[in-house]
């Protein structure tokens, strides 16, 4: 079988974008070989929650499994992108009209795709999972959802509430997406997080694809 692909991974770069008190991403050459160097090596240094990434339970819930100990059938499998129209929340009358089946992997793709990414410093105004809508999310039983920029909750409004809700209940966290190239549709899922041990999160390359 053939198919086509869409890399949904934002790309790390040095001094991007990250959520303001994180660490700066700092992606640097430490070793060159025209230099001298036997080979090419570059250091990492910036927060488990830049660019595209997921969050474990650990993050907001002391308690909670690490991203070493998220499964697999949660971020591989069919997933379903839907864009969403409110240009501040995904709420629940929103997602209402989205007949959300329980199992479903979700993508959110917002004003966020088009337009956040292109800012050279974090863009606030981000639009989020209003906790309203966490509580939707939970009670129709959705095993995994993405956005479209870096936290399911708000810089403003419901930033820890909706990571509380999400989380508490089992969701797994995809933040960081960028859907811009992608229509709203079935698709098949693959996410793979680094496997950091006990980690509260870790970077992920995403990508979408279907049979052609």
């Amino acid at each position: 079988m053939s198919w086509i692909y869409w890399d949904v991974s934002v790309a790390l770069k040095d001094g991007m974008a990250c959520w303001p008190g994180d660490p700066a991403p700092r992606i640097e050459q430490v070793a060159f070989m025209d230099q001298g160097s036997v080979c090419n090596v570059t250091k990492l240094h910036m927060s488990a929650h830049t660019a595209t990434h997921m969050d474990a339970p650990r993050h907001f819930i002391n308690e909670g499994v690490g991203i070493d100990q998220m499964p697999f059938d949660s971020v591989i499998g069919k997933a379903r992108v839907v864009e969403i129209h409110d240009p501040v929340a995904i709420r629940r009358a929103e997602l209402e009209g989205l007949d959300l089946k329980a199992g479903e992997r979700i993508l959110f793709k917002t004003r966020n795709s088009s337009y956040a990414w292109e800012q050279p410093e974090f863009f606030k105004d981000f639009v989020y999972i209003a906790d309203e809508g966490a509580q939707y999310l939970v009670e129709r039983g959705v095993k995994t959802v993405g956005v479209d920029y870096l936290s399911i909750g708000g810089f403003y409004h419901d930033t820890v509430e909706t990571h509380v809700t999400i989380l508490g209940a089992g969701i797994a966290v995809i933040e960081g997406l960028n859907l811009s190239e992608v229509e709203a549709g079935e698709y098949e899922l693959i996410c793979l997080p680094l496997k950091i041990a006990g980690a509260d999160g870790a970077p992920a390359r995403v990508v979408l694809r279907r049979p052609v």
